[in-house]
């Protein structure tokens, strides 16, 4: 029996382990990935101000996933043949009797005219590394500064998280006197989070913009950005020297170069609760692949849900459980809709954070709490170690 994984970060790598692990050598397990290294995402917005390195939260893939007894091929995966069974890379092609694709998202700069030239991202370690370099030489020259995300976007907590940050460090170089920061949303209100918000969520992010002198511009999108400013869809504009925006999501290339995926327009994977795709029996998505259709009723400009590292996990682990029921032939599915997940989220606010707890991230909910803890990010900088120490020793069936 031979298990295909596309993407090996939180989702991927969690489902091929898991897999493996409770099947052994019944089961062949490979996972594909064009990057040798686990990334700690969360921790990216860490790495613009110098408060970690990219290397402080990278794990080699290969030397984890051989010690699991997964095969990991460091390669391109290009399209997917699900009729013949088969996923074709830039170096060659693999066949599959189970299929998981945990592929993560493409990022759409096209969606505003400018996005790409003059806002850095700093989803990615690339990205993270120049949005340094932009602000090291912004330390010489400073001015107004614009951070948030645009129409269509639905990661919006790492930009809350990158914004507060940013702020302490523009005190920490005694620059934050010269500095107009501005913070700009598609949400019609703050910490609305593309999860219907929470209670006392924005009564909470307006004191923290007001504690922190942060002009904030709510229920806008962008119409155009160019080197010295930004247009907004209400017609006003803020003048910035330094851009810092959360574009939409998109399915990757692999996705949309695979019709028989019979994919949305916006390329991610129609699944069941279980995780596995509305129409083919053989196969799933795990994490940010999956589609996630919004709950809550859209405002004047559009926006979308969050994707975040934990809910990437336990999909990762609820379609391994699904895949070996399968594989036993146990007709019975686990069940857990992305809505369903419970909410475990730090929001790092510059050495200050939110714990944001819910027994599910969408409503209706049980209970719902965020708590601010403005000593230190304790819990933060433990969710990165915990998570970290889990990655390198391959112990996916931990929370």
């Amino acid at each position: 029996m031979k298990v295909l994984v596309v993407g090996g970060n939180f989702a991927g790598s969690t489902a091929a382990m898991e897999i493996k692990r409770k099947l052994g050598k019944s089961v062949d397990v490979t996972l594909i990935d064009r990057n040798p290294d686990f990334i700690y995402v969360p921790s990216l917005i860490w790495v613009p101000i110098g408060r970690r390195e990219v290397d402080d939260i990278m794990v080699p893939r290969e030397k984890v996933l051989a010690k699991k007894g997964v095969k990991f091929v460091l390669d391109t995966a290009v399209k997917v043949d699900t009729e013949a069974q088969v996923v074709h890379t830039e170096k060659g092609k693999y066949d599959y009797d189970h299929l998981i694709i945990a592929t993560g998202p493409k990022v759409r700069f096209d969606v505003v005219p400018g996005l790409k030239e003059h806002t850095m991202y700093i989803g990615t370690p690339v990205g993270a590394m120049q949005t340094r370099e932009k602000l090291e030489e912004f330390k010489r020259n400073p001015g107004p500064i614009v951070i948030g995300a645009t129409q269509g976007a639905g990661c919006m907590g790492a930009a809350y998280e990158f914004l507060f940050n940013l702020e302490k460090w523009l005190r920490d170089q005694k620059i934050r006197k010269k500095v107009d920061l501005h913070w700009i949303t598609p949400e019609p209100y703050l910490g609305h989070f593309g999860i219907d918000g929470m209670p006392l969520g924005e009564a909470m992010l307006k004191k923290f913009m007001d504690l922190f002198n942060i002009t904030y511009h709510t229920n806008v999108g962008v119409e155009e950005i160019t080197a010295e400013k930004v247009v907004l869809s209400n017609g006003s504009e803020i003048e910035s020297r330094f851009k810092m925006l959360m574009p939409p999501f998109t399915g990757v290339d692999f996705i949309e170069n695979s019709p028989g995926l019979n994919c949305p327009a916006n390329q991610f994977i129609p699944t069941l609760p279980s995780y596995r795709h509305e129409t083919l029996t053989n196969v799933w998505a795990a994490g940010l692949a999956v589609n996630v259709a919004p709950t809550f009723e859209q405002g004047e400009v559009p926006f979308g849900v969050p994707k975040t590292g934990y809910p990437s996990d336990v999909t990762g682990k609820v379609v391994a459980h699904n895949v070996i029921n399968t594989i036993k032939g146990i007709d019975k599915m686990e069940e857990k809709p992305w809505g369903e997940i419970p909410g475990l989220c730090v929001m790092d606010a510059g050495e200050k954070e939110v714990i944001i707890l819910s027994n599910s991230l969408f409503k209706p909910r049980v209970f719902a709490l965020m708590i601010p803890n403005v000593i230190f990010d304790f819990f933060k900088v433990f969710l990165e170690k915990y998570f970290m120490w889990k990655l390198k020793r391959g112990l996916s069936y931990l929370p």
